[in-house]
C-alpha cells in the first residue's frame, strides 16, 4: 500500500516511527491522523496496534479487535494472542500450521510477516523463511534478512538486502538492514552502521532501539565507554527493554566490572522479561553448568 509518486505518504511518520522502536509516538500519530481512503485506515490501525502489542498491552489488542474486523487485523490479533499468553502457543502455531499448508494470500503481506514472527519466537527459522519467500513485501524482506543472521547465514542476509536496495534503496527498512549487515560483517562497516543509526537519530528521535544499534557498533570497535552512554541513555528511555539489559550484562563483562553489575541487570531482565529467549537460554546453560560440577565434584 505504499503512496504513488507525487501523492503524499500520510503514514511517513507513523510507520518510521514504528521501525525505530518509538512506539508510544506511533499510537499517538495514528490517533491523531484523518486517513483519507479506507487503504490508509487499514494501514494505520495495522501500525497502531502492532505498536500497542510491541508495549506488550495485549489487552487494548484483543478487545479492540473482534470477530468481524479484517483479516489483517485478525493477524495482529493472534500475535497478541500468541504473546499474552504461553499457554496457549502451542494451540496457536498448530492451527497457523493448518494455515500455512493451505493457500495462503501472498498480497496479505501482515498475515505472513505475523506468521514469520511467530515462527522466529519459535526458533522455528526454516519455517519463517518458507512464510516470507511468498511475498515481495519490503518489511517480509527486512524480517527475512533477519532470520538470516539470526542463523549465522551473511550470505544470504546480503543477498536479501541486495533485494531490498533494488525495490527501495532509500527506505527506512533498507537502511535499518544495511546497517545489520555492516554490524555483522564487522571490521570497517561498523563505523558505517553507527553513521547509519546517528543519522535516523538525528532527522527523528533516538530511540532504544537505534541506541542499541549503536552500542552494539561501539562493542564491536571495543569502544566501551560510548556504548556504556548509548546505553545509559537507552535505559532513561526504557528501563525494561531487554535488548538494552542484555547489551548491559556483555558489556559489564567486557569492561572488567563486579560480577553484581552484571547480574543486577540479569535480575531486572528476568523481572521484566522471565520468558525472553535469552533468560531462557541463560537457565538452560546454568542448569547444565550445575549438572557438570555434580557430575565431576570429587567423592566425599
Amino acid at each position: 500500500m505504499a503512496p504513488q509518486q507525487g501523492d503524499v505518504d500520510e503514514l511517513f511518520d507513523i510507520r518510521n516511527a514504528f521501525f525505530f522502536g518509538n512506539y508510544q509516538h506511533c499510537i499517538n500519530e495514528a490517533q491523531k491522523l484523518k486517513p483519507s481512503s479506507p487503504d490508509v485506515k487499514l494501514e494505520r490501525d495495522l501500525f497502531l496496534y502492532r505498536a500497542y502489542v510491541a508495549q506488550r498491552k495485549y489487552g487494548v489488542v484483543t478487545d479492540e479487535i473482534h470477530g468481524a474486523s479484517l483479516p489483517e487485523l485478525q493477524a495482529v490479533k493472534m500475535l497478541a494472542e500468541y504473546l499474552a499468553n504461553e499457554s496457549k502457543r502451542d494451540s496457536i502455531v498448530n492451527t497457523l500450521d493448518q494455515k500455512m499448508a493451505a493457500n495462503v494470500d501472498v498480497k496479505n503481506s501482515i498475515f505472513l510477516v505475523v506468521a514469520a514472527t511467530v515462527y522466529f519466537h519459535e526458533q522455528n527459522y526454516d519455517a519463517g523463511l518458507r512464510v516470507l519467500y511468498q511475498s515481495e513485501s519490503l518489511e517480509c524482506a527486512a524480517l527475512a534478512l533477519q532470520m538470516y543472521l539470526k542463523i549465522d547465514r551473511l550470505d544470504l542476509a546480503k543477498k536479501e538486502l541486495k533485494r531490498m536496495q533494488e525495490i527501495d534503496d532509500d527506505a527506512t527498512l533498507t537502511q535499518l538492514a544495511t546497517a545489520w549487515v555492516n554490524i555483522a560483517t564487522g571490521g570497517e562497516k561498523l563505523q558505517e552502521a553507527y553513521y547509519i543509526f546517528q543519522e535516523m537519530c538525528d532527522k527523528h528521535s533516538s530511540t532504544p532501539a537505534l541506541l542499541n544499534g549503536q552500542a552494539a557498533c561501539f562493542i564491536g570497535q571495543a569502544k566501551y565507554d560510548e556504548a556504556e552512554g548509548a546505553l545509559q541513555e537507552a535505559l532513561d528511555k526504557d528501563p525494561s527493554n531487554p535488548e538494552t539489559l542484555i547489551n548491559m550484562i556483555v558489556l559489564s563483562q567486557h569492561m572488567g566490572k563486579p560480577q553484581e553489575v552484571g547480574n543486577r541487570y540479569l535480575s531486572q531482565l528476568k523481572d521484566s522479561q522471565h520468558n525472553h529467549p535469552f533468560i531462557k537460554e541463560y537457565q538452560i546453560k546454568e542448569n547444565e553448568f550445575d549438572r557438570l560440577c555434580k557430575q565431576y565434584a570429587p567423592a566425599s
